[in-house]
């Protein structure tokens, strides 16, 4: 008499799924989207809206028309992407830009692959890179955050570049890193960026709102620490050996940490489960390459912020460090 019934792998069961993961993270990002309306008003809501309702709605299409497959807009990863485009965006950025970049954070960066869990590359990204690439001066026009609701509206604020980009531009033009940071004394220091009151796009304008919604990933066990940790301290340890070998012409290694979207892309985009490696090693040479990419093209490449270009990179990366990094066999020795 047959006692056993073997049926295939997976044989351990948990309660998690992928839309309670991504509600999850979903709620995580609340800190930053209540810091973001308060600074700019109905712009940060316009924004996340439009994004949120243009991923859905190309998803919903593609799925309809084209695949013809299971609905699956209500599982939260179209919408999760529609607020992680939105939060790599100015808040004065036009509606129909951003459409476009949904689209084909959607349509290019996902549904052309198959769909969730078989794309390679992360779709905010992918949209924000187009945007960036396509838009430049849009992209980068950053509104100058103000009180909530105040009499301007964002479209009407005085725009300018952010603190990364002041540094990018004045190092360009021959100044001393003390002479950059005396001129940006003037209008911010490192306590603006702890609680948002700078310029940049809606995710990374606070820095305590992006460390709690970490704390609650970690928590819930969505996201691991290696790979947030790892890449925030490659880019203090990198940054910091430049800034103590010339001090006039490296910004300081808090400065790297506190201002662009380095610490909401560590926490954000390089913990996405589908683009990183399944192995805790893995993770934290896929975070390693992540953190010296972004220092290198911060300091050296075009652009003031890299660290979307470092995570698109890192994430080609991700089937040969599987390779290198697979999880030993149940019951092989060696």
């Amino acid at each position: 008499m047959n006692q056993f019934t073997i049926s295939g792998s997976p044989h351990v069961h948990g309660d998690e799924s992928v839309k309670k993961i991504m509600y999850t993270v979903i709620i995580a990002l609340i800190p930053a989207l209540l810091v973001s309306i308060y600074f700019f008003g109905w712009d940060a809501i316009r924004i996340t809206l439009v994004s949120v309702a243009a991923c859905v709605l190309c998803e919903w299409l593609i799925q309809k028309f084209l695949i013809k497959g299971d609905c699956t807009i209500c599982d939260g990863s179209a919408a999760l992407t529609g607020i992680l485009l939105a939060f790599n965006v100015p808040a004065n950025l036009p509606s129909w830009m951003l459409v476009i970049g949904a689209f084909v954070a959607i349509g290019v960066a996902k549904m052309s692959f198959g769909g969730l869990g078989k794309n390679p590359f992360n779709p905010a990204l992918v949209g924000r890179v187009f945007m960036l690439i396509s838009f430049p001066e849009a992209m980068t026009t950053w509104p100058k955050a103000h009180a909530i609701f105040a009499e301007k509206t964002v479209t009407d604020a005085i725009t300018g570049p952010t603190t990364l980009g002041v540094m990018k531009e004045g190092l360009g033009a021959g100044k001393t890193t003390e002479e950059i940071m005396n001129q940006l004394a003037e209008n911010y220091t490192y306590i603006d960026s702890l609680f948002g009151n700078r310029g940049g796009s809606l995710g990374e304008m606070c820095v305590i709102a992006i460390i709690i919604g970490a704390i609650f990933l970690i928590w819930r066990k969505v996201i691991d620490w290696q790979t947030p940790v790892t890449i925030t301290a490659t880019v203090f340890c990198f940054a910091g050996l430049f800034y103590l070998i010339d001090p006039m012409h490296y910004a300081h290694p808090l400065f790297h940490i506190l201002n662009g979207g380095l610490l909401f892309g560590a926490v954000f985009m390089a913990t996405d489960m589908v683009t990183s490696p399944m192995t805790i090693p893995g993770k934290i040479v896929f975070a390693l390459g992540i953190g010296l990419l972004t220092i290198i093209i911060r300091l050296w490449g075009a652009y003031p912020e890299g660290m979307s270009f470092a995570i698109l990179i890192m994430n080609a990366f991700v089937p040969l460090i599987n390779k290198g990094f697979k999880p030993k066999r149940f019951g092989v020795i060696k």
